[in-house]
C-alpha cells in the first residue's frame, strides 16, 4: 500500500476513534442524570486540563504563548468554546436524544465557513454556500421548530454548533499565527475549568458513585476525542477525512438506543441524512474541483518546463562549409 494511502487510512481510523469518544462523552453526560450543567462542564474540562498540563510540563517550550496577539485569540476561542460546551450539555440533557444533540453540534463546520469570512477574510465558494444552506435546511427536520419554549433545547444545540464553528475558526487563526495546538487545548480546558469552578461550588449537588464515575468518564472521553482528532489531522488533511467525523451521529444513535432506549423519529433521521449528505457532497465537490484544477495545471506546467529547456539548450553547431 502506498504511504499516502496508509496515512489516509490511519487518519480515518483516528477520526473514527475521536467520533466514538465524543459519542461516549455525550452518553456519560446524559447518564450523570439531573445535575447542574456547570457541574458537568467542570468535570468535562478538569480531566482535559490535568492531562494536557502534564504534557506541557514535559514539553520543551512549557507554557510559552507565541505572542500577545495569540493571547487575545486564545481568550476569544476559550470563551466562545466554553459557551458552546454549556449549550451542548444543556441540549444533551433536555433535547431527548443524544444523536439529535450530536448532529446539531456537527453543524459547526458549516458555521465555520461563514465565520471564516469575518475572521480569516476568506471568500466561500458558491458550492460551499449551497451545501451550507442544505445543511441548515436539514437541521430544521431535527429541530422541528414550534416557536415555543419546547424548541429551546434544539435551538441550544444549533447555537452549540455555531459556537464550535466560531471556536474552530479561532483555532485556524491561532495555527496561522504559529501557536501550538497543545497550548490551545490547555488554555481552553483551563479557562473553562476556572470559570466553571465558582458555579460548581455555589450550586454543587451531592453525587452518587455512579454519577462521579459518569462525569469522570465524560472527561476522559472528551480528552481522548481531542487527542484522536488532533492526531488524525496530522496523518491526513481535513478535506480527505473530515466527513468521517459525522460517524459520531451513528455512534450516538447506537449508544442512545442500547443504553438510554432512545429512538429518533423519522424526521430526525431525514435531517441526519440531509446534513451528512451535505457534508459528504461538499467534501466530494471540493475533491473533484481540486483534481480538475490539478489536471488543467499540468499541461501548462509541462509547457513552461519544455520552453525553459529549449531556451537554456546550447545553440546547434554551425553547418559545415560547402564547396
Amino acid at each position: 500500500m502506498p504511504q499516502s494511502h496508509g496515512k489516509r487510512a490511519a487518519g480515518v481510523l483516528l477520526i473514527l476513534g475521536a467520533a466514538l469518544c465524543f459519542a461516549f462523552m455525550n452518553l456519560f453526560v446524559n447518564l450523570a442524570g439531573e445535575l447542574p450543567v456547570m457541574q458537568k462542564v467542570f468535570f468535562r474540562n478538569l480531566v482535559s486540563a490535568g492531562v494536557v498540563f502534564v504534557l506541557l510540563c514535559c514539553s520543551k517550550e512549557k507554557f510559552r504563548i507565541h505572542s500577545k496577539e495569540c493571547l487575545l485569540w486564545l481568550f476569544l476561542r476559550s470563551f466562545v468554546g466554553f459557551l458552546g460546551v454549556i449549550l451542548n450539555f444543556y441540549a444533551i440533557d433536555t433535547i431527548g436524544s443524544i444523536s439529535d444533540a450530536s448532529i446539531l453540534n456537527k453543524l459547526s463546520p458549516f458555521f465555520a465557513i461563514l465565520f471564516s469570512v469575518f475572521l480569516l477574510k476568506e471568500k466561500p465558494k458558491a458550492y460551499e454556500l449551497i451545501f451550507v444552506a442544505l445543511a441548515f435546511f436539514g437541521a430544521l427536520f431535527v429541530v422541528k421548530p414550534t416557536f415555543t419554549a419546547a424548541s429551546l433545547p434544539a435551538l441550544a444545540g444549533v447555537l452549540s454548533g455555531a459556537s464550535a464553528g466560531f471556536a474552530y475558526s479561532c483555532v485556524r487563526v491561532l495555527g496561522a499565527k504559529g501557536e501550538r495546538g497543545l497550548m490551545t487545548v490547555f488554555f481552553f480546558s483551563a479557562f473553562s475549568t476556572l470559570v466553571a469552578l465558582p458555579f460548581f461550588v455555589a450550586f454543587y449537588e451531592p453525587m452518587t458513585p455512579f454519577q462521579w464515575a459518569s462525569l469522570l468518564l465524560a472527561g476522559v472521553s472528551a480528552t481522548g476525542g481531542q487527542f484522536f482528532i488532533t492526531a488524525a489531522y496530522r496523518f491526513a488533511p481535513a478535506k480527505e477525512i473530515a466527513v468521517f467525523d459525522y460517524s459520531q451521529v451513528l455512534f450516538a444513535a447506537l449508544l442512545g438506543f442500547f443504553f438510554l432506549h432512545e429512538l429518533p423519529d423519522v424526521w430526525s433521521f431525514a435531517g441526519y441524512f440531509i446534513i451528512i449528505g451535505a457534508a459528504a457532497g461538499k467534501q466530494l465537490t471540493a475533491h473533484l474541483l481540486f483534481k480538475r484544477e490539478k489536471r488543467s495545471a499540468l499541461p501548462a506546467a509541462q509547457a513552461e518546463t519544455e520552453q525553459a529547456q529549449t531556451e537554456s539548450a546550447p545553440p546547434p553547431p554551425p553547418a559545415p562549409p560547402t564547396g
